[in-house]
């Protein structure tokens, strides 16, 4: 069980990592300047994040995962996936199209970029965490627990990297109902039952956390609006 602990923290940096790293690798990318160092880092994101959610949803499992469950995490993989390539692709180009504002060409690739990419990927997400959180649920561990310290910070990190993706994406409809029924959840029905259940408690920490920081973020600006136009990023 310490390793499934491990686990939860390797998996909270990474997502920290490749959903916030990308701003700050904004030069130009050498051998193709044309991208920058954002695009190709990014590219990295899916072929590491996508396997170790599949390793949480497994972690500490005695028996494979059935038919049923391996259609559900490949179809949401592949909505998370493909609201990362469309995030990426879209957002790459739009770098190009500074004097283009007010052109359909540059709406169709914001509306990409800013919109609907954001939110096929956050459904991903949430629906990832969702199917994880639900199959450890139902298949408690019985054997020697896990420590708490690690699922703990592991929660935290997520839980803010979490709230930072959802206001940054403007997906807040999405994120803050999700993260408010999570946390409902692990108030009423999850508190007896974490130790028996560290990757379930990992996530249901998370979105607790995630769930305080929308309410401190909302309170503070009378809303929600993106770190952009308040003048943070």
């Amino acid at each position: 069980m310490k390793g499934t602990s491990a686990l939860t923290l390797i998996f909270s940096a990474a997502f920290a990592v490749f959903f916030v790293g990308p701003p700050f690798l904004g030069k130009p990318f050498g051998p193709y300047p044309l991208m920058h160092v954002a695009d190709v880092f990014d590219i990295l994101t899916p072929l590491v994040l996508l396997p170790l959610y599949w390793l949480l949803f497994n972690a500490g499992r005695k028996q494979p995962p059935t038919v049923r469950w391996m259609v559900l995490f490949f179809v949401l993989t592949a909505l998370w996936a493909s609201g990362q390539g469309m995030h990426l692709s879209a957002n790459s180009i739009s770098n190009l199209m500074k004097g283009m504002e007010g052109t359909d060409v540059f709406s169709l690739s914001h509306f990409y970029d800013e919109v609907l990419s954001h939110y096929i990927w956050h459904v991903g997400v949430v629906g990832l965490s969702t199917a994880v959180i639900v199959r450890h649920w139902r298949d408690p561990v019985t054997e020697a627990r896990s420590p708490a310290w690690p699922i703990m910070v592991a929660g935290l990190i997520h839980g803010f990297t979490f709230f930072v993706i959802v206001i940054e994406a403007g997906t807040t409809p999405l994120g803050i109902t999700f993260s408010a029924l999570a946390t409902l959840f692990a108030l009423v029905w999850g508190r007896k039952r974490f130790n028996q259940q560290p990757v379930a408690a990992f996530f249901l920490i998370s979105y607790a956390v995630a769930t305080l920081f929308f309410i401190g973020w909302g309170l503070y600006w009378q809303g929600f609006p993106q770190f952009g136009e308040v003048g943070i990023i």
